[in-house]
């Protein structure tokens, strides 16, 4: 018992000789890292004061916007360039630079690309920061665990970012939280950001745990109920720093009720967080005229949404194919789906590949048309010969593909879920604004029932549509965006 005894105490002191050294070395390790951050930031802030005075002889205010794909021509897109356009015309001293990693176009094309796809003129020139390590953020770079390598990714490309330019205000405004911390302690930079899809939701947290089937949850995955734990349990850990790092905005904006309701459950900020939809350019469709459809030989149906996996193309395919197949249309003139959307890289270009080839084997090739990266008027066009404006995408965010539709004067069919649902094809004044579905057999029911309606029915749901989008007009947008980010000026 003794030598036991002996034993135990001698184990303890080796612990405690060993343990000793240790606390004190990670605590020296500890404050040699709080020593560089703060060096550094001390470095960065320097850099700050030695920037340059403008023409009135004070410094300007430089703002910047962290959007790698500043050059893609959707939705997020247009919030960047609208938001720009906002602060130039408010602020005088107020200088915006774009982080951005388009380094295939010059400032020049990427301003004159935003003005022919958005019909957005800036009022003053744009700093530009190119960004080397885009790659960082790209999913294909994460075949597993994409979501904490793109948003690590985005930390170190972040880095890059501000060592090139240190802004004084700085805005994400392309969903990449895991920066603003980076920015914020140390930049030193007020910090905001809009956010338009959470990375991370209840709902994709809901997927995973019934173990369903999706194009972010895979079926090897939900046929395995040990994967299926695993991860959830990722997934809470990835929900619990996404909440850490989103805490730390001085304002959150959010562009739908949906994306509202998990901002709040994940990031708990409500003091601070604001929604602001979305600018949509109704006033350029609005000016289409709007009047009973005359007699055609063919009826169009139109999607407008960048050629991404979430907006579900082959859904919509698959619907038109079973619309075609099963002739729910009756004795109707021949119709065609024409999906038009932009394409960021080479994996949104094989994806139109893939989705050509899936019409090849549903037989509906030649009746469905692709149109990629299409200049505004060309949008316009098509929108204005459209009967429905059709959105398959769970859970959309907001929807300003829809929103545009419903102002251009198309029967709208929108995915019952998210921010169509919530916020846009809602009744308006009591009427009927647009139809909702969920699957293919719903979809290819309802354009169905669509075109079974006399052209004076539909003529009535086009009207009341165009009546409720005037709540998602840029001069709305600016309005709230700029009343959100207020605090930031002073």
């Amino acid at each position: 018992m003794v030598a036991g005894g002996l034993c135990l105490c001698g184990l303890f002191r080796l612990l405690c000789s060993l343990l000793l050294p240790a606390l004190f070395l990670s605590g020296i390790l500890c404050i040699s890292l709080v020593v560089l951050l703060w060096g550094v930031r001390l470095w960065i802030q320097r850099k700050k004061q030695l920037r340059s005075a403008g023409r009135d002889g004070k410094r300007p205010l430089l703002v910047a916007f962290f959007h790698p794909y500043c050059n893609a021509g959707g939705g997020g897109e247009r919030v960047l360039w609208c938001a720009i356009r906002t602060l130039q015309k408010k602020y005088r001293n107020v200088t915006c630079v774009v982080y951005t990693g388009d380094r295939d176009a010059t400032g020049e094309e990427i301003v004159e690309g935003a003005f022919r796809r958005f019909n957005i003129k800036l009022i003053h020139p744009v700093k530009f920061v190119f960004l080397e390590k885009r790659f960082l953020v790209e999913a294909s770079l994460y075949p597993h665990f994409t979501l904490l390598g793109q948003s690590l990714g985005s930390v170190f490309l972040g880095w890059e970012a501000l060592l090139k330019c240190a802004p004084d205000i700085y805005i994400d405004s392309m969903g990449y939280a895991f920066t603003i911390p980076l920015f914020k302690y140390l930049g030193g930079c007020r910090v905001g950001c809009y956010v338009h899809y959470p990375t991370i939701s209840t709902d994709m947290l809901s997927v995973v745990r019934n173990q369903d089937t999706r194009f972010n949850n895979a079926a090897f995955i939900t046929s395995s109920p040990l994967f299926s734990k695993f991860k959830l349990v990722y997934y809470y850990f990835f929900a619990f720093m996404y909440g850490l790092v989103g805490s730390c905005s001085d304002v959150v904006m959010v562009n739908s009720s949906w994306t509202l309701n998990h901002i709040l459950s994940l990031w708990r900020v409500g003091a601070c967080t604001s929604v602001v939809y979305p600018p949509c350019d109704v006033q350029a469709f609005l000016d289409i005229p709007l009047e009973v459809e005359k007699s055609t030989s063919e009826y169009s149906i139109v999607s407008v949404s960048q050629f991404r996996p979430e907006k579900d193309h082959p859904l919509q395919i698959r619907a038109f194919a079973k619309l075609l197949k099963e002739k729910r249309v009756g004795p109707q003139p021949s119709l065609k789906l024409i999906l038009i959307g932009g394409c960021r890289n080479q994996q949104d270009e094989e994806r139109v590949n893939k989705l050509k080839h899936l019409c090849e084997e549903l037989g509906v090739s030649d009746d469905v048309v692709f149109r990629i990266n299409i200049p505004f008027e060309e949008l316009k066009r098509h929108l204005a010969e459209a009967t429905i404006g059709l959105h398959t995408m769970w859970n959309e965010h907001f929807g300003i593909g829809v929103v545009e539709c419903m102002a251009a004067g198309t029967v709208v069919l929108a995915h019952n879920s998210g921010g169509p649902k919530l916020d846009i094809v809602v009744r308006h004044e009591g009427r009927v604004t647009g139809f909702l579905a969920e699957d293919e057999d719903s979809y290819a029911e309802t354009m169905a029932y669509i075109f079974s309606l006399p052209p004076e029915k539909r003529l009535e749901i086009r009207e009341s549509a165009r009546h409720s989008v005037h709540r998602f007009s840029d001069q709305h947008f600016e309005d709230t965006f700029l009343l959100s980010v207020e605090p930031l000026f002073k």
